[in-house]
């Protein structure tokens, strides 16, 4: 409603009619996202420094203080096999982070009614939040990945296994994160969910060492683990190798985006947990 119409309809004693949207509301959509970003943005050296400083200790650790003592895994050194692993490791512990703490945060803090109040739809919000986690995901992976790069001699074997995997774990783990920050009451809720789910499904994932030597049955458990498949076709975008079939990893990218993403919408359009 522009102002003149505005004016016209006060001066009628009519409250103003409230605006309409066909379609996808862009420009609220566009909004909720940059708030999004914004959101980690100013505090930098916690969301995006702190992930790099947490994967070079680890660097550290499994590859300087073993130099020399693990074979080549695949044809590649250890740190060349690692690095990869840790990367995603930091996609996917930060896309998740940072929808999920963005909305419990907004209940405990009584701001839900931020983007409550606007006219954005059940998939408007979906998308703000989960394009949100994704950027700082996405992010997060790129700096990681510069940093790291003087320890381990990076090599690039498949641009689209990286591109995929890396901004397909951030969606996936940012739609994860939606749906642990309205399903959590407390912070205690969400840092079970962090602590006791999202990361040991990180770590038995394959992230230091080749599944493929492990004994059984927990070999083929580790083909049961969804954070297996992200890892390893995360990997052979930069070592060109793998332990399990990448194209079982695209698709399930795909069958998990589309399951956590209707969830999601579900959650919202219901509002559970959100507008009671």
């Amino acid at each position: 409603m522009d102002q003149a119409h505005l004016v016209e309809t006060l001066a009628g004693g009519r409250p103003p009619v409230p605006r309409t949207y066909s379609g996808l509301n862009g420009r609220g959509l566009w909004t909720l996202y940059v708030r999004e970003v914004r959101r980690f943005w100013k505090v930098g050296m916690q969301t995006l420094a702190a992930p790099v400083v947490t994967t070079l200790l680890y660097m550290l650790v499994f590859v300087v203080a073993m130099q020399g003592v693990r074979p080549p895994i695949h044809g590649v050194g250890f740190a060349e096999f690692v690095a990869p692993g840790l990367i995603m490791m930091a996609i996917l512990n930060n896309a998740f982070a940072n929808s999920s703490s963005s909305l419990i945060q907004a209940k405990i803090m009584g701001t839900a009614t931020d983007f409550l109040t606007p006219p954005l739809s059940p998939l408007e919000l979906t998308l703000g939040f989960t394009l949100g986690a994704a950027t700082r995901g996405v992010l997060v992976g790129f700096v990681t990945a510069v940093c790291v790069a003087p320890f381990a001699a990076l090599s690039f074997q498949h641009i689209w296994a990286i591109v995929l995997f890396g901004a397909g774990a951030s969606l996936v783990m940012g739609l994860v994160g939606v749906l642990a920050g309205l399903w959590s009451e407390k912070f205690d809720h969400l840092a079970a969910v962090q602590n006791f789910v999202v990361m040991p499904m990180t770590f038995l994932s394959g992230t230091f060492y080749s599944v493929d030597r492990l004994p059984e049955p927990f070999a083929t458990l580790s083909h049961f683990n969804p954070f297996f498949y992200l890892i390893d076709g995360y990997r052979y975008g930069f070592v060109g190798a793998s332990d399990g079939d990448v194209r079982i990893g695209a698709a399930l990218i795909v069958v998990l985006t589309l399951i956590m993403g209707f969830a999601a919408y579900e959650v919202f359009r219901r509002g559970w947990r959100l507008k009671t």
